[in-house]
């Protein structure tokens, strides 16, 4: 009798988004739920990468700027653009301004390349690794460096 020896790959979701004209993957088990565009209310004194707060069914949650965080232009909201609300174990919900979301994607292991952390003076490292899904490449955005700081609203 032959033994065949099958080897099952870890495969996670990820939700694809656009920001700018690049790529970005967001692991689905933080995702709660994905909003249009809607009214933002400015919070004085916060962090210039934070938009506001939105009240989502008597929930506020405050509202960052991927693009203000990661040292880009400001966002240009368009009718793609969208909130995407983030859930975390420990924290408080927390909302994304992304341009675009484009499509939900499994990457196993084999196609993630990690990417290694050389830690630059006052810089951030957003992303933790590059997925493969054909022949495009998505970062995959390390969600731990955007909440840091979002208790702090």
């Amino acid at each position: 009798m032959d033994y065949i020896e099958t080897t099952e790959e870890t495969k996670k979701q990820y939700i694809v988004v656009k920001i700018g004209s690049e790529q970005y993957g967001i692991d689905i088990s933080y995702i709660d739920n994905i909003v249009r565009m809607q009214k933002i209310t400015r919070v004085p004194t916060s962090q210039f990468y934070f938009k506001g707060v939105i009240n989502l069914r008597g929930e506020v949650i405050p509202v960052m700027s991927i693009r203000r965080k990661m040292g880009l232009e400001d966002d240009v909201y368009t009718g793609a653009s969208r909130i995407i609300i983030l859930k975390f174990e420990q924290k408080d919900a927390l909302g994304v301004v992304v341009d675009e979301v484009r499509e939900v994607i499994n990457l196993g292991t084999s196609n993630i390349d990690k990417v290694s952390h050389s830690t630059q003076e006052g810089k951030e490292m957003f992303i933790n690794g590059i997925g493969k899904n054909g022949e495009e490449l998505v970062s995959l955005f390390d969600i731990s460096t955007f909440t840091d700081e979002h208790e702090g609203i």
